[in-house]
């Protein structure tokens, strides 16, 4: 990291976000949104409530450590194995990460899908979840690429599934049903 990437995690590690509000550190960006809407949060509930809590720690709003990046996203959900992270923290190494999950919202859409694709493939978290409620779909991406060896980074494997359709996760040991997601509208 340089300097300044040093002093903007460290401003971002102070930063007083108010109530209601979700911060992120994105590729040397602070990027703040409005808190998620109401299917946002049921689609969370769903797939937190499918994953065995017996072998998975399933977290909300808990920043991930990405090395050689200057981004400390905050994933709807990060899924971990129980004794992976030892203590407190405001940080998850990438390492110790089994699987994230982004529930697209109206304005995080490019970052979902392009950005953070990027950075955690580049973090080499195995499974990466979008859940676009706006498209009805889920794009599971696995086999985290490498930085350089598709540009910044990225998931060999893409497989793309409409809501009601089942989404095999074999690195989680789960079929997520996805027949209860609900759909929001493009439109503000």
């Amino acid at each position: 990291m340089t300097v300044v990437d040093d002093r903007l995690t460290r401003v971002f590690a102070q930063l007083d976000v108010p109530e209601g509000v979700k911060a992120e550190l994105i590729r040397g960006e602070i990027v703040m949104m409005a808190g998620p809407d109401l299917v946002h949060n049921w689609i969370i509930e769903s797939v937190q409530d499918q994953i065995p809590r017996t072998r998975w720690h399933r977290v909300q709003t808990q920043d991930i450590a990405i090395p050689a990046e200057a981004s400390e996203p905050q994933p709807d959900l990060v899924v971990f194995e129980r004794g992976a992270v030892e203590g407190p923290g405001r940080l998850i190494p990438s390492e110790a990460v089994t699987a994230v999950v982004e529930v697209v919202s109206r304005t995080s859409s490019g970052r979902d899908y392009r950005d953070k694709r990027e950075i955690y493939g580049a973090g080499g978290v195995p499974v990466y979840l979008i859940v676009d409620p706006i498209e009805a779909r889920c794009v599971l991406l696995t086999e985290p690429l490498p930085r350089g060896e598709s540009g910044p980074g990225g998931y060999r494997t893409e497989r793309t599934s409409k809501f009601g359709e089942p989404v095999p996760i074999p690195e989680l040991d789960l079929t997520l049903d996805t027949g209860e997601f609900q759909t929001i509208s493009a439109a503000p």
